[in-house]
């Protein structure tokens, strides 16, 4: 196998480490969002490498018939899409939800907030 086929599945695996690391390590709300945003963006990579294809072009066959070459994944392509969407819209809630413990607390550390703990 050679390591072209194997480079995004490589970059997937360390942009999601470096995520999970900086959110392991985060003393602040904001910056553990931005790390969640950036594990999932990993995701973004995963899907895109799993519907490539060699040579794939896009899949419209309005000049073409169908079958006479390789086409990329669509699905894959719309799940992807939709992850983006997804991930701004998840994203979107948690800074909100900072925006009101930073309000009502005072901080967005997360060790200073004990009321929050269980």
């Amino acid at each position: 196998m050679a390591v072209t086929h194997v480079l995004p599945y490589l970059v997937a695996a360390y942009v999601f480490l470096t995520g999970c690391h900086g959110l392991a390590t985060s003393r602040n709300l904001i910056h553990a969002i931005g790390c969640l945003a950036v594990c999932q963006s990993a995701t973004y990579v995963l899907l895109l490498a799993v519907g490539y294809r060699d040579g794939g072009t896009a899949p419209v066959f309005s000049d073409i018939e169908p079958g006479s070459r390789p086409v990329v994944d669509p699905l894959v392509q719309a799940l992807t899409l939709t992850d983006i969407v997804v991930g701004a819209t998840v994203t979107a809630l948690l800074l909100a939800l900072v925006l009101q413990i930073a309000k009502l607390h005072g901080t967005i550390d997360p060790d200073e907030l004990k009321e929050l703990r269980g």
